[in-house]
């Protein structure tokens, strides 16, 4: 990759924000994930977490995130060890839900590790993810309309989030706080696109990516990518 491409790749990570995430409870609509999934890059959102118990609507929708390729999504079978896994990384969990106790959602204070919950698109949040939030939050509506869709409201969230962790300073770091191994896939997976392809097809371990972004990998790599493939006749 060219040095602008590295430098863009390494500026992203370093305002990436490993403690905000969004979980989507059985939202079966793939172009509401992927709208989700790139409203979450855009606010610096590393990886989310999806609640798809259906094993049909898991592959239909996880194909629609894998599209967005800068954000990892995590699947889950139920929703409570989706929520179990997300507080065990000390978030708080804010289910969007009008609720006696629901409090508008810019009153949250979104500097703190936090995961937004945002429920399927007919029925909402189930009462055992409600039941387990720390917080219900709800979109003041002044309309007839009682609800927005839910693509449209987990931006409206995110973007409140962002603009906190803005003010905060939270978005002005010179390092990022993604792992090594987090740093070196996005380095390799978004600056090698190609052969990140051909290496996860032929089950090759990730090269390393040194400071100037070039691949770093001995002669048995490179032969192993460059090797043609068994069931048909082109070169990789």
């Amino acid at each position: 990759m060219n040095e602008r491409r590295y430098r863009r790749i390494c500026q992203m990570m370093a305002m990436r924000q490993p403690d905000l995430t969004i979980c989507l409870e059985e939202i079966h609509k793939p172009h509401n994930v992927s709208a989700i999934v790139r409203s979450a890059d855009a606010v610096g959102i590393h990886q989310i977490h999806g609640i798809w118990p259906d094993q049909h609507v898991k592959l239909s929708v996880s194909s629609a995130a894998g599209s967005n390729s800068w954000v990892k999504v995590i699947s889950h079978q139920s929703t409570e060890e989706a929520i179990f896994s997300i507080k065990s990384q000390n978030m708080q969990v804010l289910a969007t839900n009008l609720s006696d106790h629901a409090v508008d959602f810019r009153e949250i204070d979104y500097t703190r590790p936090t995961c937004i919950m945002m429920g399927q698109e007919k029925k909402g949040i189930s009462p055992r993810a409600l039941a387990l939030a720390d917080q219900h939050i709800i979109i003041p509506m002044a309309g007839m309309v009682q609800s927005l869709n839910v693509s449209v409201a987990s931006a409206l969230i995110l973007y409140e989030a962002q603009r906190q962790r803005q003010l905060a300073g939270m978005y002005e770091r010179e390092h990022s706080l993604l792992s090594e191994e987090e740093q070196q896939e996005c380095l390799f997976e978004g600056g090698y696109p190609v052969l990140a392809e051909v290496s996860k097809r032929k089950g090759l371990a990730r090269p390393y990516i040194n400071n100037i972004g070039q691949i770093e990998a001995d002669d048995e790599w490179w032969a192993q990518m460059q090797q043609r493939n068994k069931k048909s006749n082109y070169k990789e």
